[in-house]
């Protein structure tokens, strides 16, 4: 695990690698630390907008020891897997742009209000945790789903919003955003948090109107959450 302190000591050694400057957007357990969610984490979780960028990181933490990692060893075969690197304990995963079946869509970007900058060259934008509760969806590992459930339980949740997104991100071509977010959660609703019938039953109409455009078949009639 990587603790708030050993964090901030990660991000500054590579921070002062940095040959020029690199902006990224912390998501995922990184994101909560920052937003004093979350007192440790597995990995640290990052969205580069550009190749370049992280190539930049990349190279920065090289220099400090970190090294390659398979990365498919962890996600599988899914797309959009991110670059890793580890070194000792600590780990780093890479993404640009997407993240497994979501994007780091334009909205995403403008609700990351929170900035931390580390020496001169690395600027974090930290997720807002609506987002956050979508990239745990797309990555929905068990400490995703716990991360999650900690997220609600302590936070107000605007559900329009998180609704509102995952139609944005199949606009942009994600079509499992909306099977995915309305599946996890259903998942996080049967730990016996307060997730909104009516969010669950709007998910689920537009996921049938979805496979109605594209297949032009039905799915089995689901019965209404109440």
């Amino acid at each position: 695990m990587i603790s708030i302190d050993e964090q901030q000591a990660i991000l500054l050694s590579i921070a002062r690698e940095l040959k020029k400057q690199v902006t990224a957007f912390a998501v995922g357990g990184t994101a909560m630390m920052f937003l004093g969610l979350k007192n440790s984490t597995l990995d640290i979780d990052l969205v580069f907008e550009s190749i370049e960028s992280r190539e930049e990181f990349i190279k920065a933490a090289g220099k400090i020891g970190f090294s390659s990692l398979d990365s498919a060893a962890i996600y599988g075969k899914r797309e959009n897997i991110p670059e890793m690197l580890k070194l000792d304990d600590f780990r780093l995963d890479l993404f640009v742009s997407n993240v497994i079946d979501f994007i780091f869509s334009e909205e995403m970007q403008k609700r990351a209000k929170t900035i931390r900058q580390f020496e001169k060259n690395l600027i974090l934008k930290i997720a807002d945790v609506h987002d956050i509760i979508l990239m745990k969806c797309a990555t929905s590992r068990l400490k995703d789903i716990d991360d999650a459930k900690a997220i609600i339980q302590t936070t107000g949740i605007n559900w329009n919003l998180i609704v509102e997104e995952a139609k944005n991100q199949l606009s942009l071509g994600k079509e499992r955003a909306i099977l995915d977010l309305g599946s996890f959660l259903e998942k996080l609703g049967g730990m016996n948090l307060n997730i909104p019938n009516n969010v669950l039953n709007e998910l689920w109409a537009l996921l049938e109107k979805q496979i109605i455009k594209k297949k032009g078949q039905k799915i089995p009639k689901r019965a209404a959450y109440k």
